[in-house]
């Protein structure tokens, strides 16, 4: 597993742990940057000294404010008070003193160590970071006192995926290639939602796993292999947040981040009865995530339940001048926090139609389709991604919607409700020539010193990215004849000076979500409700058709194509014991009700139930 190896710290007096915090560079050791695992040590040690000195003088072999008078709490007390814990539940146990915030963290920590080495969810542990910020958070309280005020996320634990740039940490994004020694892609500075999230008090475990570029519906990445489904470790959890997923349904953290250009946060929620929430685009900042495709990226919570994720949402959400997208966001957008629209009641007489196209199965590609392409290859590509609804979920479907409805609301089924036609409007929405212009961009404010942009990868390592998260014709450039077969190479440009810009994207985009929102007013809906995936999760031990697992698959990319926001919650569960997930999705920037809905939904049917994990494996290194 990778990650740093367990330190002990152990008291031997202040002047001994201050010597060994300090870095000698004029005396007999020779000059040298401080690595960022003694930097973490020096900061652990430096936040135990602080400890130190806010007890009185018959307090001092206790390094944090103790939990109780009794002495350290059991296992046994913590496995029942912090399994399948909620955020207003876990900060209540603070407020009471019953645990501190280092012992919360090491429960995490150590479920992580047992349960991970067969699950492989967390790619990176950093137990020294986690530690530091818990014995600073606990220093922080004692010196409060009674009048000490937290943030919404204080002391809770959570998990950010490794695309998602944590400063001094290796930005895998899931890629081999930015781990090639020398030439680690190491955080300069914290994702702007990194840097909200340590405002509002969270304290970061580690990073998750993800597939290369978040570039698969399924969950196997060159830096460290494939994590499992935690309710049966063959089964995929899906991609590309399945790291975050399999996390948070595991119990290794409260909650973590997720990223979707496709549907990546909420397929993999699907997956694990969690709950994945997709911010409309523009209300929560992609700074410092590195993109896959930047005009279809998104980021939100991931979490055990609507509460958490609302919580969460609340702390992610803003305007940020790294991200323009985000600009006006908060004129338009329902006002936070968005714990107040969590209302039992709230899909009593809501309408929810069923979009026709779904259940029939029609494709929209990945990306979409450019103006430039013919006809011909219209209908090739079209075709090639028909993706039709598999018996067994329509089943699970059906039943869900038995649950929404005893909530109080009406579920329409009509063929006019977005039929082939709108996935036909959508299909050509054709964002491919512009992924390099996010990588560059994306690289120029969080690149490592080595290089800040394309071409500078290239010359410090000697090869160039993948045409993935560049195009064009990037496979010239490794002696390729022609493209891989399936590839659409196609010439990379600038969206904001391209003449074709409004052709391939803008025009499309605003048909599609005409005819989305035409649709809502004619049928009188609020919303649409559908399933999160078009199949369960595939037995990663067997070959799915013909070839390697690449699912479980969906039809929901559409989501990302005309910026409108979707929840996904926990639906129920297979015969076979794997999770259903249920998807909602609202008006553009109605957040507020949309999560609404996924709480009502989640009160009225308590569908969610935890994995039993195992502690041995079919697949322990299964890469």
């Amino acid at each position: 597993m990778e990650g740093y190896a367990d330190h002990a710290i152990f008291h031997a007096g202040s002047e001994k742990l201050l010597r060994a915090a300090t870095f000698h560079p004029g005396g007999s050791r020779p000059k040298r940057t401080p690595t960022i695992m003694e930097g973490h040590m020096r900061n652990g040690i430096c936040a135990l000294l602080a400890a130190f000195a806010l007890f009185d003088a018959g307090c001092s072999q206790q390094s944090i404010p103790s939990s109780s008078a009794g002495g350290p709490p059991s296992q046994t007390a913590m496995d029942r008070d912090l399994f399948e814990i909620a955020i207003p539940q876990l900060q209540a146990l603070y407020r009471s003193h019953k645990y501190t915030v280092t012992e919360v963290v090491r429960w995490h920590l150590a479920r992580i160590g047992k349960y991970n080495g067969i699950y492989r969810a967390v790619q990176n542990v950093d137990e020294p970071g986690a530690l530091s910020t818990a014995l600073r958070e606990d220093a922080e309280a004692k010196v409060g006192g009674n009048g000490f005020t937290t943030g919404p996320l204080w002391g809770v634990p959570i998990v950010i995926k490794a695309n998602t740039s944590v400063k001094g940490l290796i930005t895998t994004d899931g890629w081999s290639g930015y781990k090639l020694p020398g030439h680690e892609l190491v955080a300069p500075k914290d994702a702007t939602i990194v840097a909200k999230l340590r405002a509002a008090g969270a304290v970061i475990l580690g990073q998750t796993n993800m597939p290369d570029f978040a570039a698969s519906d399924t969950n196997r990445s060159t830096a460290y292999g494939r994590t499992g489904n935690a309710y049966d470790v063959r089964f995929s959890p899906g991609g590309s947040s399945g790291g975050t997923v399999t996390a948070v349904t595991s119990n290794y953290t409260v909650l973590g981040s997720g990223t979707d250009t496709g549907n990546s946060i909420r397929m993999p929620a699907s997956t694990s009865s969690v709950v994945g929430v997709f911010p409309t685009p523009g209300l929560v900042s992609t700074a410092g995530i590195a993109p896959l495709d930047w005009l279809l990226d998104n980021t939100g919570p991931i979490a055990r339940d609507v509460t958490d994720a609302a919580i969460a949402l609340s702390v992610m959400a803003g305007e940020d001048p790294l991200d323009p997208r985000t600009a006006g966001s908060s004129a338009k957008a329902q006002p936070g926090p968005y714990t107040q629209y969590l209302k039992a009641d709230s899909l009593k007489g809501k309408r929810f139609g069923v979009p026709a196209f779904i259940l029939d199965g029609a494709g929209i590609p990945f990306q979409g389709i450019p103006a430039s392409e013919s006809d011909e290859e219209v209908k090739r590509q079209t075709e090639a991604s028909r993706l039709p609804l598999r018996p067994e979920t329509r089943e699970a479907f059906l039943k869900a919607l038995d649950g929404l409805r005893a909530a109080g609301a009406i579920v329409v089924f009509d063929g006019s409700i977005l039929p082939d036609s709108f996935a036909s409007i959508v299909s050509r929405i054709g964002t491919v020539p512009y992924i390099r212009e996010g990588t560059d961009k994306f690289l120029a404010e969080f690149g490592p010193a080595q290089y800040h942009s394309v071409e500078e990868y290239r010359t410090a390592v000697g090869s160039p990215l993948p045409p993935t998260i560049i195009g064009g014709e990037e496979w010239r450039a490794v002696g390729m004849p022609e493209p891989p077969k399936g590839s659409r190479p196609i010439l990379q440009t600038v969206f904001e000076k391209d003449p074709q810009a409004s052709a391939n994207v803008l025009a499309p985009r605003q048909r599609a979500l005409g005819v989305y929102e035409e649709t809502l007013e004619r049928m009188h809906l609020d919303g649409y409700v559908y399933p999160a995936t078009q199949m369960p999760p595939p037995d990663e031990t067997m070959p799915q058709g013909g070839g390697l697992s690449e699912g479980p698959h969906s039809l929901t990319g559409w989501v990302n194509m005309i910026d409108v926001p979707a929840v996904v919650v926990p639906g129920g569960f297979y015969p076979g014991g794997l999770p259903f997930g249920l998807e909602l999705s609202a008006r553009p920037w109605r957040d507020g009700d949309l999560v609404g809905w996924a709480y009502a939904y989640e009160q009225a049917t308590h569908h969610r139930r935890p994995p039993v994990l195992v502690e041995k494996g079919l697949l322990p290194d299964a890469r």
